[in-house]
This record gives structure tokens, C-alpha cells and sequence, in this order.
């Protein structure tokens, strides 16, 4: 028999166990609730899904249909377009045909009849006429002119060295028959429209596409970048035995992003040579000779303005890594040096950038920007110096460069600044051989040479000229004197008629014979033809230096001034005219009011 004791604990643990299984049931059942209320609610969820399913499919399949219809709308457009483009081009030709018979009808109005109202009749045709070719030309070029794609710019400037027979690849930027009509409607437009505004559309429409071409180059190098870490053109991929633009294995994070962008402007550099080479092709045949060089110039500044931000861009973040120690950045910056160095000779060939032409050089002989560059390029040489004298010493050979010392550094970047200076220079003088006017070439010297002065006193580049060259300022003070002499020797054309020189002496009251009356009136007329001719020419010239352009004002003012005031008491008590005003124009005060004038434009 079990004790009473053993059954009441018995008990207890069962209805504590029946307990804990009621509220397990109890936990299962309001799961189940709770799953079959979300099994409500999904169903209810893919319900309504599958309802706003079928709507969307039958709102999307009318308008599948309408693009469908809109692309075969398109389709014929463009055929349309096509079809019209070969009927119009006859028209066109005898359109100009048209034009040039009205040009004769103006020309013949006015030679027979200039006040007959006919001729205002065909003059307003004329220019009308005028006026739809200017917006033809314009039309044709902006619908025709589209981006170079990617991938034909690295077919350009892409090609294996390696390979034997290198295929050309040529930038067609306009269809041919469009090329001619644009060539013929520009002939016309410079023979008989006397208008160069279809210069300034043709660059501006042209600049535009050659920076969004550059700029989809960029932007599918680093796509592909991005996704392959290897560039190439997939057109000739199979030609080429190594890309030449291949990258090295990749560096994680920063460093890989700059990679990137370091691969992505040299190619951009490239490009930029490449695209203006085409670029310039096209426009000799449709801009006039004289206007080639200006209207280039115009084209490509945008494109290369860009890249030269761009540039300014990459060194700025150099120079940033460096004041954070990070020295290892500036070697980002040595296969942009290295491009830039292989290409310099295709660029200035493509450029044309002949220094010592008359169109690049300043007509009023102001400071030329190659001396500003130069100095600036010293200016900031000067911010690393010992960087500058330690590559200058490792390529020393000699025996002082192994006793290598802060001085030996200080010396070679002095003897580096001195040869830049000296050559700079040379230069200058081969320069201002491009100007016709000694005077001129002088002044030009002469702002450029007291502007290399100025600067090197202003910094601390004349102490680093004066470790190998004694007082190098009193060098170029010699080389300005010098350049102002040679100035103040254009004014004796003018001074030589205030001599004496092969004058017979005069005798006051005595009658002057019609020859020596005649010399007195050559002497006069000479001044102040001279005098005026110099005052009007050298008026458009320019000193900046506003105390050299004061000193020699008056220098001249004194010389002449005083010459002239002696030429006046010789003569003036002499009869040698009745019109004495006709050559006595000018008094000692106006002449030297002319001369304060000189160099001022704006006087």
C-alpha cells in the first residue's frame, strides 16, 4: 500500500506536468491564430498583387503597341529625311545659282541706276537670302555633327606599336555629301556675304562636340575600368598582341581610384591631339586661310581648357597627400609627365604653335606669357628647393657630387635658375626679331627684361642667381638701358630736322632766296609729320611698368622739347613763309603734351 505521503507528491507532479502541457496547447493554439491570420493576409496581399498585375498587363500592352507604332513612325522620318536630302541638294545648288544672279542685279542698279527703288527690292531679297544660308549652314552643321564614340578614339589613338601594318583610323565627323554643301555654302558665304558670323557658329557647334566627345572617353574608361581593370577596343581586339593600355595589377581603395584617374587623363590627353588633328583637317576645307589659325584656336580652347583643370586637379591632390607626409602620391603624377613628354612634339605640331610667329606675339610689346611662365615656373621651383637640388645632384657624375652637401644642392639649382634665365633670353631676342620696328623690338625687350628683373627681386630667386653670377641685377639693368637707347634712336628721324646740319647760315632781315626759304619749310614740315606719325604709333604701345613708362617720357620730352625750343629761336625772327602757321603747328608745351601721351591708349 502506498503511503499517503509518496501518492499527495505523486499528484503534485502530475498536475504540475498537466499544468505545463495545458499551457503549451494554450501557446500552440494562439500560434496557430496568429499563422492563420497571416496566411489570411498574405493570401489577401497576393491577391490584390495579382490584380494590380493583370491591370498593369493590360495597360502596358496598348503602350507596347504604341511604341511600336512610334518606332515605325520614326523609321519612316528618317527615311523621309534621307529621301528629301538627295532632292534638295540640286535645289540648293541652283539656290546659290539664284543668289548669285541677284547679286549681279545689285551690282547692276547700282552702277546704272543707284536711286531707283528696284535696287532696294533686290538688296532686301539679297540679304534675305543671305540670312537662310547663314541658317542652313548652321542647321546642317548642328544636325550632322555628332560625338566621335569611344570606342573609334581608341581605335585612333590605340594602335600596337608592335604590330607591322598599323590600320589608320579615320574620324569621318560629317557624311560626305553634307561636308560639301557646308564647304559650298562657307565659299559662298566669304566671296559675296562679307560675314564671318558663320566662323563663330562653326567653332562654337564644333567645339561642343569635341569636348562631349573627350568627355564620353572619360566616362567609358571608367566603366570599363571599373569592370575589367583593362582597357581596350573591342574593334580591334583581336589584332593586337598587348594593349598598350593595360593596367598594372590594382591597388585596393584610393589608390586604386586615382589609378583610374591618372589612366583616364592620359588617355584624354591623347584623345585631345588626336580628335584636334581631325578636327583641323575639316576645317581647311571649310574656313578660309586667313581665319584657320583664330578659329582653331577658338575650337579647341573649351576641350583644353578642361583637360588642363583636370590636370591642375590631379597635382592639387598630389600636393595635398604631400602635406600629409604622403610623398609616395607624387608618383602618380610621373606617368602624366612621361605622356606628356612623348606627346609635346605631336601637340605643338597640331597646335602650330610656332612662338616666334607675328600672330603670337603682343602687337603693343607688352610682357610675352612665356616670361611670366617662366618666372612663375621658377616662383614655384623655389617652394621645393632642396627637392629640386637633390635630383639635380643625383645626376651629377662628377666627383664633388659624392660629397654631397646643402651648398653643393644650392650651387646646381642656382647654375639650373641661371640657364633657364639665359636661354629665356635668347629667346626674347630671337622673338623680337618678328617686329618690323627696331623701336618696338626694343620696347618689347625692355618690358620683358624689366619684368625677369622685377620678379627675381621680389623673390628670393635673385639670392639663389647670385650664388654663381655676380650682381645679376645690374645685368639686366644694363640689358634695359641698353633696350632704352635703342628706343630713344627712333626719335632722330624726327630731332635730325631740328640741325643745322647742310644749312647755309642765315642773316636776320636778310631776303632768303626761294631754295633756302624751301629747306626752312622741309625742316619744319619734316618735324611735325614725324612727330606726328611716332606720337600715333608709339600712343599703341605699352611699357607696365609705370615708373620705367614715366622715365622714359620724360626723358624723351626733355631731349625733344629742348631741340625743338632751340629750332624755334633759330627761326623764328627769320621771314621764310607768309603761312607761318601752316609750319610752326605745334609750341614747345603741345609737343611735350604729345609725348606725355605715348603708351596710353586711352589718352
Amino acid at each position: 500500500m502506498i503511503p499517503t505521503e509518496d501518492a499527495s507528491a505523486r499528484k503534485r507532479e502530475i498536475e504540475e506536468k498537466l499544468k505545463q502541457e495545458q499551457d503549451t496547447l494554450s501557446f500552440i493554439r494562439d500560434n496557430l491564430e496568429k499563422s492563420n491570420q497571416l496566411t489570411k493576409g498574405m493570401v489577401s496581399i497576393l491577391s490584390s498583387f495579382e490584380t494590380r498585375l493583370v491591370h498593369l498587363e493590360e495597360r502596358i500592352i496598348p503602350v507596347h503597341k504604341q511604341t511600336e507604332n512610334l518606332q515605325r513612325l520614326q523609321e519612316n522620318v528618317d527615311k523621309t529625311l534621307s529621301c528629301l536630302d538627295h532632292v534638295i541638294k540640286p535645289v540648293g545648288t541652283r539656290y546659290l545659282a539664284c543668289i548669285a544672279k541677284i547679286q549681279k542685279a545689285v551690282e547692276y542698279f547700282q552702277d546704272n541706276n543707284p536711286d531707283s527703288p528696284e535696287l532696294n527690292t533686290v538688296k532686301a531679297r539679297f540679304e534675305k537670302g543671305k540670312e537662310l544660308l547663314e541658317a542652313e549652314f548652321r542647321s546642317l552643321l548642328t544636325r550632322y555633327s555628332k560625338p566621335v564614340p569611344p570606342i573609334l578614339i581608341l581605335d585612333a589613338i590605340g594602335v600596337d606599336d608592335d604590330l607591322e601594318v598599323q590600320e589608320e583610323v579615320t574620324l569621318e565627323h560629317l557624311p560626305e555629301a553634307v561636308l560639301q554643301d557646308i564647304i559650298c555654302i562657307a565659299g559662298w558665304l566669304v566671296e559675296y556675304g562679307r560675314n564671318q558670323d558663320f566662323m563663330n557658329v562653326y567653332y562654337q557647334i564644333r567645339s561642343s562636340q569635341l569636348d562631349r566627345s573627350i568627355k564620353g572617353l572619360k566616362e567609358h574608361f571608367r566603366k570599363s575600368s571599373s569592370s575589367s581593370g583593362v582597357l581596350y577596343s573591342p574593334a580591334v581586339q583581336n589584332k593586337r598582341k598587348d594593349t598598350p593600355t593595360k593596367k598594372p595589377p590594382k591597388r585596393p581603395g584610393k589608390d586604386d581610384m586615382l589609378d583610374i584617374e591618372i589612366d583616364s587623363y592620359i588617355h584624354c590627353i591623347s584623345a585631345f591631339v588626336k580628335l584636334a588633328q581631325s578636327e583641323y583637317s575639316l576645317l581647311t576645307e571649310i574656313i578660309p586661310e586667313h581665319h584657320q589659325k583664330k578659329t582653331f584656336d577658338s575650337l579647341i580652347q573649351e576641350a583644353l581648357d578642361n583637360l588642363m583643370l583636370e590636370g591642375e586637379s590631379i597635382v592639387s591632390a598630389a600636393r595635398r597627400a604631400i602635406m600629409r607626409h604622403d610623398y609616395s602620391a607624387v608618383l602618380t603624377i610621373f606617368p602624366i609627365l612621361r605622356h606628356l613628354k612623348q606627346t609635346k612634339p605631336e601637340f605643338d605640331s597640331t597646335l602650330q604653335n610656332d612662338p616666334d610667329k607675328e600672330y603670337n606675339m603682343p602687337k603693343d610689346g607688352t610682357v610675352h606669357e612665356l616670361t611670366s611662365n617662366a618666372i612663375l615656373f621658377l616662383q614655384q621651383l623655389l617652394d621645393f628647393q632642396e627637392t629640386a637640388g637633390a635630383m639635380l645632384a643625383s645626376q651629377e657624375t662628377s666627383s664633388s657630387a659624392s660629397s654631397y652637401s646643402s651648398e653643393f644642392s644650392r650651387r646646381l639649382l642656382s647654375t639650373y635658375i641661371c640657364k633657364v634665365l639665359g636661354n629665356l633670353q635668347l629667346n626674347l631676342l630671337s622673338k623680337s626679331k618678328v617686329y618690323e620696328d627696331p623701336a618696338l623690338s626694343a620696347i618689347f625687350l625692355h618690358n620683358n627684361y624689366n619684368y625677369t628683373l622685377k620678379s627675381l627681386e621680389k623673390s628670393e630667386l635673385i639670392q639663389l642667381v647670385a650664388v654663381t653670377q655676380k650682381k645679376p641685377e645690374n645685368v639686366y639693368r644694363e640689358l634695359i638701358e641698353r633696350e632704352i637707347q635703342t628706343y630713344q634712336r627712333s626719335w632722330l628721324r624726327v630731332t635730325e630736322y631740328l640741325t643745322d646740319r647742310n644749312m647755309p647760315p642765315f642773316q636776320q632781315g636778310a631776303k632768303l632766296k626761294d631754295k633756302e626759304r624751301q629747306m626752312i619749310k622741309d625742316k619744319f614740315k619734316g618735324f611735325n609729320d614725324g612727330l606726328e606719325e611716332l606720337c600715333k604709333i608709339q600712343k599703341g604701345w605699352a611699357i607696365p611698368d609705370k615708373e620705367q613708362r614715366d622715365a622714359i617720357r620724360q626723358a624723351q620730352k626733355k631731349v625733344v622739347s629742348q631741340a625743338y625750343r632751340d629750332f624755334l629761336s633759330r627761326y623764328a625772327n627769320i621771314s621764310f613763309t607768309k603761312n607761318p602757321e601752316k609750319y610752326n603747328k605745334y609750341r614747345p608745351e603741345q609737343v611735350e603734351e604729345m609725348i606725355e601721351k605715348l603708351f596710353d591708349t586711352s589718352a
